[in-house]
């Protein structure tokens, strides 16, 4: 079984994830945590519930959603996965998001999801989906046999994301949901990158931007 926690952080609401399974092995997807106070509240959540993260994943290389990379490898000494196409927007992510109240080291990432060897930690596998558009390296994380993706700011309940930020290419966006995320399951439980979890078939049938 896979258990997520959602927490809501840094100006922007980004959302991080904790991901675990009964091995209690797991992940942390899209480390958002700026302040201290979010540092304190991610750690004491994975502490308490005896969670060993394995690795901790950017989606893409955006300022809110890399901020807490630095911290997680320095607590817990697991590497940080991040697609090297994006290598130009996370190498400017701090000095973008200093206009922004992120304060943050930014440090290297050890596993480039441009790869696409798979996420693993205990029982449980991710795909790494190649899904550019937001940015230019740009992936989801697709798990099969729990039936979740996490697709960032990719694509979220509703809507999509932005593409007038460096990297963004709406043809490019659209292509990716429509190749990558759109022909999944129905069931397939989504996870964005901000608001609500969705579903793979109510976005096929309900969002505005693919419909």
């Amino acid at each position: 079984m896979l258990n997520i926690a959602r927490f809501v952080f840094n100006p922007f609401r980004e959302n991080t994830y904790v991901v675990w399974d009964s091995t209690l092995q797991g992940a942390i997807v899209d480390p958002g945590n700026n302040f201290e106070k979010e540092h304190k509240a991610l750690i004491d959540f994975i502490n308490s519930h005896n969670i060993l993260p394995k690795v901790v994943v950017a989606t893409h290389g955006h300022y809110d959603h890399v901020c807490g990379a630095g911290v997680l490898k320095e607590r817990y000494g697991i590497p940080f996965a991040l697609c090297s196409t994006d290598e130009y927007v996370y190498s400017t992510s701090l000095f973008d998001g200093s206009r922004y109240q992120f304060s943050f080291e930014q440090v290297p990432y050890e596993i480039d999801l441009a790869r696409q060897a798979p996420i693993e930690f205990g029982e449980t596998s991710f795909k790494v989906l190649l899904t550019p558009g937001h940015t230019l390296g740009g992936v989801s994380l697709y798990s099969e046999q729990a039936k979740v993706i996490f697709t960032g700011d990719t694509l979220m309940c509703g809507t999509v994301g932005r593409t007038d930020l460096k990297g963004g290419d709406w043809p490019t966006l659209r292509q990716s949901i429509v190749s990558q995320i759109l022909p999944l399951p129905d069931g397939v439980e989504i996870y964005p990158g901000h608001g609500p979890q969705s579903t793979v078939g109510y976005e096929r049938s309900s969002n505005p931007f693919l419909i």
